[in-house]
């Protein structure tokens, strides 16, 4: 059995930014994964400006013309109707993650990551794990950065996510006609509590709806009418995955064993940011890992990092939060109208796209914008049915 400090199940940019920080640390770190690389992952590909900041810090990274395109004009939908069409907004970019997960996959093995790829998990115990060739790896310490779907949390709890609060998407990749104007395009009303979206990349748009799953009862018939609405192709198979839309783990992991990325359920449900909240977890969990080695004390790497993930987490409630001011039936015509309506909302909600604002800065530009909502949402809340 090859013995490691610390092995990262899965090279995703959570997996990746924790095999980065621990080999750069000096660590023994293997990094584990069920595919190679390069390989395809559902995802919208939207990088925001959270998302270049935290490839810089971990990475020593820079977005690049090879990786991304790069865009200012955002459009704003509800079923099709526009709300708001904004041709100088804060730049994002936009990715490949077939391209840009294999790049940090790279950057990881060339930081002293040793690379076990192609081989799922088949056992896993308290300090070690088998894959399906047989390969037996010791670890004092491990983090499970391998999914939704995550191996590590179904070890550790029974099952990776609750079935009643995940979020489920479908995405297509659609060839880029000449008529497009490079807009990304966001529509609050492509799917129930969740959207649409619209990426356009180099060569193809990325074209997809996703939502709580519980409020969806047919999301096929969604993304069918999304298709039809952003004139893509539709004789493109539509391809499917769950979502942790804010449906985070309040413990993720135990003991030695950590979770980051989608297996902790880190995803911002407005913004769908995931990107970032995965590195940044990813590297909080080799930090703790870390701490918790030098100290010769693995089982205390729950400790260090359940501190150190705890700021996303809040960041992830307060999303929730925002989120019944935006979905309710109760609210969500106020919603549609303020933004409509409201250029510092509008500007306010791009902001936090560029991760220059917090959801305190949107939630107040909102009830500044239509006191009344306040009211409404109370009432909705204590299921009060009087007039209104």
């Amino acid at each position: 059995m090859t013995e490691y400090d610390i092995i990262v199940v899965g090279s995703g940019p959570a997996g990746s930014a924790a095999a980065t920080t621990a080999a750069r640390a000096g660590l023994n770190v293997a990094i584990v994964d069920k595919a190679t690389f390069p390989r395809d992952k559902l995802c919208g590909g939207l990088f925001t400006g959270r998302s270049q900041k935290a490839m810089r810090a971990i990475f020593g990274q820079e977005v690049t013309s090879d990786l991304f395109v790069t865009t200012d004009h955002m459009r704003f939908l509800s079923r099709g109707r526009v709300l708001a069409d904004i041709p100088n907004a804060p730049p994002v970019h936009l990715t490949m993650r077939r391209d840009f997960d294999a790049m940090l996959h790279g950057e990881a093995v060339k930081a002293g990551a040793v690379p076990y790829v192609g081989q799922p998990i088949t056992e896993l115990g308290n300090s070690a794990l088998t894959l399906r060739d047989g390969t037996q790896l010791g670890f004092r310490t491990l983090i499970g950065a391998d999914g939704v779907n995550s191996f590590i949390a179904r070890s550790l709890f029974g099952k990776p996510f609750d079935p009643d609060t995940i979020g489920f998407g479908l995405e297509i990749e659609s060839p880029r006609k000449p008529e497009c104007d490079g807009a990304v395009e966001i529509d609050f009303d492509a799917a129930s509590w969740g959207y649409g979206w619209s990426f356009p990349k180099r060569e193809t748009v990325t074209v997809g709806v996703g939502g709580i799953n519980a409020k969806n009862a047919d999301m096929k018939a969604n993304m069918s009418a999304y298709v039809d609405q952003t004139n893509s192709d539709p004789d493109q198979r539509f391809k499917g995955q769950y979502l942790p839309f804010g449906d985070y783990k309040r413990k993720p992991g135990r003991d030695n064993i950590l979770l980051a990325g989608d297996a902790a359920g880190l995803v911002d449900p407005i913004t769908g940011e995931g990107i970032a909240l995965a590195m940044e977890s990813g590297q909080h969990a080799a930090e703790a890992a870390i701490k918790a080695l030098k100290q010769n004390r693995p089982q205390t790497a729950y400790f260090h990092y359940e501190k150190l993930v705890k700021p996303i987490q809040r960041s992830i409630d307060q999303a929730k939060m925002w989120r019944m001011i935006m979905f309710p039936k109760a609210t969500e015509g106020y919603f549609r109208k303020a933004f409509e309506r409201g250029s510092s909302l509008q500007m306010k909600y791009l902001e936090l796209l560029a991760g220059e604002a917090e959801y305190a800065d949107l939630r107040g530009a909102l009830l500044r914008r239509i006191p009344k909502l306040g009211w409404r949402l109370l009432k909705h809340r204590l299921g009060f049915r009087g007039p209104t």
